[in-house]
């Protein structure tokens, strides 16, 4: 798994650059997730657009994620294809993240 990250403005855009989250990504990805924003202050976007499945243990690697950034800082989703959008429906974490279409509306509502 690849995360990649750059950052506009106060925001920190990381990219997810696989197919899958899974049981067998879930460390890796919580070692990425950690190293990518153990620095950084504000708002993070987790670009998932390339991600086409998820489990419950990626899902709960995204949860840890959020919890380990700390107070002051959100983790808001981008790009969830449908797949995706449906694990967060069925276990109501779409109540917890706040869920942008894509990238762009994303950054855009930074703007509101």
């Amino acid at each position: 798994m690849t995360l990649s990250s750059k950052t506009t403005g106060e925001t920190q855009i990381i990219t997810v650059d696989a197919a899958r989250i899974d049981a067998a990504m879930a460390i890796q990805f919580k070692e990425d997730m950690r190293t990518q924003t153990a620095d950084g202050t504000g708002r993070i976007i987790l670009d998932l657009s390339a991600v086409e499945f998820i489990d419950s243990s990626g899902l709960g690697a995204i949860v840890a994620s959020m919890k380990q950034i700390g107070n002051g800082r959100r983790l808001e989703l981008a790009g969830l294809q449908p797949v995706v959008a449906k694990v967060f429906r069925l276990t109501r974490m779409d109540t917890v993240f706040k869920l942008h279409p894509n990238l762009d509306d994303a950054l855009a509502s930074e703007l509101e």
